[in-house]
């Protein structure tokens, strides 16, 4: 079978500080040897994809995210070398899990879609995503193809917590799943139900937390991949079969990144080539932008442990690319123009929650009607949101705002628990250009804030150019900086930087957003004609 299998954010359970430091492992060649070869400089993607599940079907490598209370959820990546990604689809096509995932009475901010685990399966060509949606249950969905469609295959009352899918040689589905405690199941032969469940490991004290699992079967041997959030890998192997007895090793330890002022690589999966060569796919604690994936080699010990290959002792910033074929054609980049043509949005946009379908479409531009009445964007529905580039990248969006209605507003926000916006406040029949500041959230997710202007302009006519320019480098002072343009142009810079938050809780990085809600009544709208990312 040609396939390699292969989490969960930092734990929900504990505040553990990040750490930095070295870690024990083996080292690669440095100086003129290694410089002479093709190289790929880590992190691959410095886009917020966290919790990596990574696996190869064929010559085709893919990989899964968490996305929280985004919508469409679970975003399938697609690659041919490990190092050029793009994203084909989501697993999770809406976030059907209750009305708080649609801002319908309640809100679902850090919940939804946690480490989740995909994988393939040859016997019917089908991929498979698995992950539990709040303690409650865990949701299994499959397509034939990453792009969909997917469907919902089943739901098990077990909530199997940052679980590992493991697809056997003998086409039995395993799933590693727990905190601390890791427990193993078996799922029947159409994947519908659980057959049994079984603890198979209990953390040692001294270790602490582990989650995050990712299962695997080598060379006949069992294995599950475990993080110690956030600074912290660790392994479990079993030679007498899926349910153990299993035996633990230490993979990496406060190992020091490669994003300056970042955390320790750690919760991802592990992949093979297709000429055997091996490799990790972690992510790096990187905030204001989020958890970024960095991928390094791994080799074997002669009893069958994995080690990470680290340069001057620490994981590599960069490495020599992957022996891989020449891949059939370039990935789709994940930045630059999007004009909103054809008919439906592309995979690199996801909903702030599920969006009122009613009331938004796409073909000669984006058109955001307003879907909700409200002074408080957290609440506003049909916001929708792009990953931003690091390190530093700029959002510009050209905007006709000629049909909207007085009390609207409507623009493109710097989105996290602490957000600002650029964008347009028409009251009493007149238009401004704004920048506000000052929207929060509390640890709770409730809203503190919905923001003070702090600077405006009168804008005439029915178009405007909005530009947010963020730099999500960790360390101060992570500005994000707002202009404006009537003619497309020259543009004018609007308020003062704004400095974007970079504690952990909230989990996800900080997004660009377009956003267009009403403080009076339905019925206004937007149009975005063209949206652009672009870097320096």
């Amino acid at each position: 079978m040609d396939l390699s299998w292969s989490h969960h954010p930092l734990t929900r359970r504990r505040t553990l500080a990040a750490a930095t430091g070295l870690a024990a492992g083996a080292l690669l060649p440095t100086g003129p040897a290694l410089a002479a070869a093709a190289q790929y400089t880590n992190p691959v993607i410095w886009q917020d994809f966290a919790d990596i599940d990574v696996m190869r079907v064929g010559d085709t490598y893919y990989a899964s995210a968490s996305t929280m209370h985004y919508s469409p959820g679970a975003p399938v990546l697609r690659s041919y070398d490990l190092v050029n990604w793009e994203i084909a689809g989501h697993a999770v096509p809406a976030l059907d899990f209750g009305a708080k995932y649609s801002l319908n009475g309640a809100r679902g901010y850090v919940r939804g879609i946690w480490a989740s685990s995909l994988a393939y399966r040859p016997s019917n060509r089908t991929f498979y995503w698995l992950g539990q949606i709040d303690f409650a249950r865990t949701y299994i969905y499959t397509a034939t193809a990453v792009e969909g469609p997917w469907s919902r295959l089943t739901t098990i009352s077990t909530p199997y917590y940052d679980a590992g899918l493991l697809v056997d040689t003998d086409d039995t589905l395993y799933v590693a799943y727990g905190n601390t405690t890791i427990s193993v199941a078996q799922l029947s032969r159409d994947g519908r139900t659980q057959v049994r469940t079984q603890e198979v490991f209990r953390t040692p004290s001294s270790v602490g937390t582990l989650e995050g699992a990712r299962f695997y079967k080598i060379n006949g041997q069992y294995y599950i991949f475990l993080t110690r959030p956030a600074n912290g890998q660790y392994i479990l192997k079993s030679s007498s079969g899926p349910f153990g007895p299993y035996t633990m090793r230490q993979v990496l330890l406060d190992l020091r990144g490669p994003i300056p002022g970042g955390g320790v690589p750690h919760q991802g999966g592990l992949v093979r080539t297709q000429s055997g060569a091996w490799y990790y796919m972690a992510f790096v604690d990187a905030y204001p932008g989020g958890r970024m994936p960095a991928l390094a080699p791994v080799t074997w010990t002669a009893d069958g442990w994995p080690v990470v290959q680290l340069v001057d002792g620490a994981w590599g910033t960069t490495y020599p690319s992957p022996a891989v074929p020449a891949p059939p054609r370039q990935v789709t980049p994940m930045t630059g123009v999007d004009t909103f043509d054809g008919t439906s949005l592309k995979p690199r946009w996801e909903w702030n929650h599920n969006p009122d379908n009613t009331r938004w479409s796409v073909g000669n531009g984006l058109t955001l009607g307003t879907a909700t009445v409200t002074h408080d964007l957290y609440w506003a529905r049909n916001t929708l949101t792009h990953r931003i580039q690091g390190p530093t990248s700029t959002a510009t969006v050209q905007l006709d705002h000629s049909a909207m209605r007085d009390g609207d507003r409507a623009g493109l926000a710097l989105l996290r628990d602490s957000s600002a916006w650029i964008g347009l406040k028409r009251d009493g029949g007149a238009t401004r250009v704004v920048t506000v500041t000052g929207l929060t959230m509390d640890g709770n997710w409730n809203t503190t804030g919905t923001g003070t202007e702090t600077a405006s302009a009168p804008v005439s006519g029915g178009r405007v150019w909005l530009r947010a320019n963020a730099d999500i480098r960790p360390g101060a002072p992570r500005p994000g900086t707002f202009s404006y343009s009537t003619d497309g142009i020259t543009f004018t810079r609007l308020g003062p930087a704004f400095s974007m938050g970079n504690d952990w809780r909230f989990f996800m990085g900080y997004r660009f957003a377009l956003f267009n809600h009403a403080t009076q009544a339905l019925g206004g709208a937007v149009r975005v004609t063209r949206f652009e990312v672009s870097t320096p």
